[in-house]
């Protein structure tokens, strides 16, 4: 499932360029990486772009879905929620989604986004989504 998710990753041109890792998926859960790049990912006080944890989120949380459809079917983002938490500030960032409950219609998810400092994690960001089933 790992490579398959990676295969899809990298036909996305914005994945690629943010950097998505996906380090592990499977079993209604999947998990992301992404390395800071203070010259094109920071907001005005230096700390990362709340567009790129909404990206974050919304990926590992759909790829977490995508662990759970039959072969060949892919997830639609049909609403997703974002709380900050703290300031995401890093080495790199690491997302992890989780199935809730999948139903044939529509799949719950949440997600955490942590920032990573060394041995340091602190979580900066949760998220809720409801994905539907495509294909």
């Amino acid at each position: 499932m790992r490579e398959l998710l990676r295969d899809i990753s990298a036909t996305a041109s914005f994945n690629r360029w943010a950097g998505f890792e996906v380090v592990r998926a499977g079993g209604g859960e999947c998990e992301l990486r992404m390395p800071w790049r203070a010259e094109d990912m920071g907001q005005y006080g230096g700390f990362l772009h709340a567009g790129l944890i909404g990206a974050l989120l919304d990926t590992v949380c759909g790829f977490a879905a995508v662990t759970v459809v039959p072969e060949g079917q892919s997830v639609l983002a049909s609403q997703f929620s974002v709380n900050c938490l703290a300031v995401a500030a890093g080495d790199e960032f690491v997302a992890t989604g989780r199935v809730v409950k999948a139903g044939r219609k529509q799949i719950f998810t949440t997600g955490e986004l942590h920032a990573v400092t060394g041995d340091d994690r602190k979580l900066v960001a949760t998220a809720t989504t409801l994905l539907v089933p495509t294909g």
